[in-house]
């Protein structure tokens, strides 16, 4: 396991995923330089679903990828690995085009839970599609672009004392100035899609920060970058896919989208994507709904989202004995209430899995006091039966525009998955 190649890695792959579309996209690129093969939700998967298959479907800004081993047939269950890839920010409102003392500004609604402080005087970028009048999406992105700024301290003495923006007059990113007439947002995204602005019926595009990851710190082990949350586990789980050699299961990586606000859509994790490709997988290997039931209780899902460490300025706001560190190895996440979904059954699962990887974990619980986050976990288990569990790497500033972690912490969590996609442990 190099960890220094798989940071930079990371990097890569961040930068190339600056919405969740780019990244379901990415990671389809990728698979597909390595041999997986194309579906088609709309095509008979009869010909492509064969033992040994390597397959990918690509639902809008949701991805899920399947390695089969060679012995798959009837009733073959699945490990699967699951991760989101949006990220807290802000999204493009309708009509967003608006001239202010000859700046030029977007308007934006707010998507998720951003810590909206640290979104400001930032270079921004906007990515996303943007749809023809035809129904053909286009993916696009600008590069540094936008910033939202601060009101300097001298027109506001107590900023320091307490900072409340109001989300409707203050968050509107200035892009540009210059006279009302020029200032239209969706022709300079339309130019970049190729087409022209009268075509563009609709369009995803949100913020995203819009500077690069980085190393830093001493001895270079520090690593900061915007979107870890969640796209070091996506990134994680399809480098463990491609290294995965399953015998006993069929192995999956399922990237859902919207999870930052809820995951109830077509590509989230509350809706019909993954149990929808299971059926089908299963029905093109023979099985009948009492083998998809067979396969589904001999399953098991790694939910994978990253979780938080230690505060070294707030300590008080964790569990006061279960202490999540820096370069420890990826967290099993734990929670009474199911916010998590890891029980005993899953703790010695994950026990197992990062033994025979050969890296370290550590526990996370929520300090009693202070309200439990969720992820996919919870939602994929009650829609589908499949034992899950809840892991991710530790970071510091979750939410924010630019996000931080070790750069051991996601090499062990991608070598852990490996061995759990392969059914090692």
């Amino acid at each position: 396991m190099d960890a220094s190649a798989h940071i930079d890695d990371l990097a890569a792959f961040v930068s190339a995923s600056p919405s969740s579309y780019h990244a379901a996209a990415e990671v389809a690129r990728r698979l597909s330089a390595a041999g997986y093969e194309p579906l088609d939700e709309t095509a008979d998967w009869g010909g492509s679903v064969r033992p040994g298959a390597r397959l990918t479907i690509v639902r809008d800004g949701s991805v899920i990828a399947l390695a089969l081993p060679a012995g798959a047939g009837r009733g073959t269950p699945f490990r699967i690995l699951g991760a989101h890839t949006d990220s807290p920010g802000f999204k493009l409102k309708p009509k967003p085009s608006t001239v202010t003392s000859g700046w030029w500004q977007a308007g934006v609604e707010v998507y998720g839970g951003p810590v909206v402080p640290s979104w400001f005087d930032r270079e921004l970028e906007f990515a996303g599609r943007v749809v023809h009048r035809d129904g053909t999406p286009h993916l696009v992105r600008t590069g540094p672009f936008a910033r939202i700024p601060h009101l300097a301290i001298h027109l506001d003495r107590a900023v320091n004392d307490s900072f409340a923006p109001d989300k409707q007059r203050e968050l509107q990113p200035i892009w540009g100035v210059g006279s009302p007439e020029n200032a239209d947002i969706v022709a300079h995204l339309a130019g970049l899609a190729g087409i022209g602005s009268t075509d563009v019926a609709g369009y995803d595009v949100i913020t995203v920060d819009a500077n690069a990851p980085a190393r830093f710190g001493a001895d270079g082990k520090l690593f900061a970058s915007g979107r870890l949350d969640n796209l070091s586990s996506v990134h994680a789980g399809m480098a463990a896919l491609l290294e995965a050699e399953p015998t006993d299961a069929i192995a999956v990586l399922a990237a859902f989208d919207h999870e930052e606000v809820g995951s109830e859509t077509r590509s989230g994790a509350a809706g019909p994507f993954l149990a929808d490709v299971l059926e089908r997988i299963s029905a093109a290997l023979g099985g009948d709904r009492s083998d998809l039931a067979r396969a589904i209780a001999g399953s098991w899902c790694l939910s994978s989202d990253a979780g938080h460490a230690v505060h070294p300025n707030r300590p008080d706001r964790h569990d006061p004995v279960n202490r999540p560190l820096p370069g420890a190895g990826p967290l099993l996440k734990i929670n009474a209430n199911q916010r998590y979904t890891t029980d005993g059954t899953g703790a010695a699962l994950w026990a197992r899995t990062c033994a025979a990887a050969g890296v370290p974990y550590q526990e996370f619980v929520s300090n009693n006091s202070v309200p439990c986050g969720s992820t996919i976990g919870p939602i994929t288990a009650a829609r589908i039966g499949i034992p899950t569990l809840d892991v991710g790497v530790p970071l510091l500033s979750m939410h924010s525009a630019r996000e931080l972690c070790h750069v051991d912490d996601p090499a062990h969590l991608s070598a852990a998955a490996r061995v759990f996609l392969s059914a090692q442990a």
